[in-house]
């Protein structure tokens, strides 16, 4: 069973950047694809990004360009840089671990708990 803890998530004006991290309890970390989902208030849960083992990656159209998502497999850690927030990034981010990978949750069947990014504007 594999934890994962988000955190990093706050209030930001518009323009800002946050950075995102998420820690996985488990030791064969590097095993796993991992991404990042949201949902805002009202909205269905969206895919945001995803990383593989091999770090190829994959984003979003609505944040290619000012999101990126890298892992360090030494830390059991994948990170969401987010720079050029916009108030309709505001939503609970979630990290998610899986053997598959892509914008598909059930490709990921680890959770995180989320953690809330407020974009003001």
């Amino acid at each position: 069973q594999v934890q994962l803890v988000e955190s990093g998530g706050g209030l930001v004006q518009t323009g800002g950047s946050l950075r995102l991290s998420c820690a996985a309890s488990e030791r064969t970390f590097s095993n796993y694809a991992m991404g990042w989902f949201r949902q805002a208030p009202g909205k269905e849960r969206e895919f945001v990004a995803t990383i593989r083992r091999n770090r190829n990656t994959y984003y979003a159209d609505s944040v290619m360009g000012r999101f990126t998502i890298s892992r360090d497999n030494a830390k059991n850690t994948v990170y969401l840089q987010m720079n050029s927030l916009k108030p309709e990034d505001t939503a609970v981010y979630y990290c998610a671990a899986g053997s598959g990978w892509g914008q598909n949750e059930r490709a990921y069947a680890y959770w995180g708990q989320g953690t809330q990014v407020t974009v003001s504007s």
